[in-house]
């Protein structure tokens, strides 16, 4: 499941792929039709997306009997991580990122984190107008049922209190929503994560280039792979 950020300039504004129905009804047929036996390999690059579509891929993949490995190159941020815990393991490029799942509540054209809605909430008190507390009363059902989703996902690998802790530290508004989880980070919240992404997935990766518009910011020269830089400076192999 790969989704390039791919700007499609609409009126002005960026849109952007994420995870929606589309992707977990093909992933569901896919994971469906796997016998019960064989392994499965999920390659991911995503952004995020719809909670629904995020949890019923992590869901149908848990039940899955045979292992199930997911492979991040690059990043899998909020909906991605939730279904990478799903993973009996997770490889990961050493520069690849996960993200933390706190629920965003949409108000308007805005998007605001459940847990700073929350917390606005306690400090206004008894002075917080009545959508500010309806609005903090759906974030705080939000959070809890990320929360025992996530508890779901780990609870037979990690144990019931050791899964808390990382639900509770994923979601309670530890760190802004794009924030970078690292692999050494990843491991210290005990998750199965190694490195060591196939070059296949490199290769594969490189069928589905970013959608370019305008001349790219970033341009190389691949190194040669005859070093003639040391002969021209007089040095010898």
């Amino acid at each position: 499941m790969i989704h390039r950020q791919e700007k499609m300039g609409f009126l002005g504004f960026p849109i952007y792929r994420y995870i929606d129905i589309e992707d977990s009804e093909a992933i569901l047929r896919a994971i469906r039709t796997t016998p019960p036996d064989q392994p499965i390999a999920l390659i991911l690059h995503t952004p995020g997306g719809l909670v629904l579509a995020a949890s019923q891929i992590a869901m149908a993949l848990k039940r899955h009997p045979g292992k199930k490995v997911v492979i991040i190159p690059h990043y899998a941020m909020s909906g991605g991580t939730l279904i990478a815990l799903a993973a009996d393991e997770i490889i990961m490029d050493h520069d690849a990122v996960l993200g933390p799942l706190d629920p965003q509540i949409q108000v308007g054209d805005a998007v605001y984190p459940a847990p700073s809605i929350i917390k606005v909430a306690k400090v206004k008190g008894n002075a917080a107008r009545d959508e500010t507390l309806i609005l903090a009363d759906v974030a705080e059902k939000a959070v809890s049922e990320i929360q025992d989703l996530i508890l779901k996902l780990l609870e037979d690998r990690l144990g019931r209190d050791r899964a808390l802790e990382v639900a509770r530290e994923l979601t309670e508004g530890k760190y802004t929503h794009d924030y970078p989880i690292t692999v050494e980070e990843a491991r210290k919240l005990g998750l199965n994560v190694k490195t060591g992404v196939p070059p296949e997935v490199y290769a594969l990766m490189e069928l589905y280039p970013q959608a370019i518009q305008q001349r790219p910011g970033v341009e190389y020269l691949p190194r040669p792979h005859v070093p003639f830089y040391q002969k021209e400076r007089g040095e010898s192999k």
